[in-house]
């Protein structure tokens, strides 16, 4: 119990960072955009759906595969998906076959296929330096 609720602060921790240094935003909602539906908009639309339905391991998957890193909107997208996986309680990641720790990897890695190094600043409890 302590060691996810630890996860779940160093996953709070890069959220925040990432959203306030990073994206300089207040909150990592991601926001739909009011003039016209773009492909990030309608990305996040399907991944809202698939975490509903308990197949968050699709929409990562489904993340990397449309992840643009020329593309801020898929940054502010990813930390939305990220922060929104670890509201979960760990009853529904159990249930949808996915960790904690498997959200702070998934967020590590987007992050630095933004090049923004964060196992420098935030390092994993599960062993591993990401």
């Amino acid at each position: 119990m302590f060691q996810e609720d630890w996860v779940m602060r160093q996953i709070e921790s890069i959220v925040n960072f990432l959203t306030e240094a990073v994206l300089d935003k207040k909150t990592p909602d991601f926001e739909i955009s009011e003039t016209e539906r773009n492909d990030t908009d309608r990305l996040h639309e399907r991944l809202l759906n698939l975490i509903r339905g308990k197949r968050i391991n699709e929409a990562e998957d489904l993340l990397f595969e449309r992840l643009d890193t020329g593309d801020r909107r898929y940054l502010e997208l990813a930390v939305d998906f990220y922060a929104r996986l670890n509201k979960l309680d760990g009853e529904t990641l159990r249930d949808s076959d996915f960790s904690r720790s498997e959200i702070e990897d998934g967020l590590k890695d987007i992050a630095s296929r933004f090049g923004i190094p964060l196992a420098d600043l935030f390092q994993s409890m599960h062993g591993e330096e990401n």
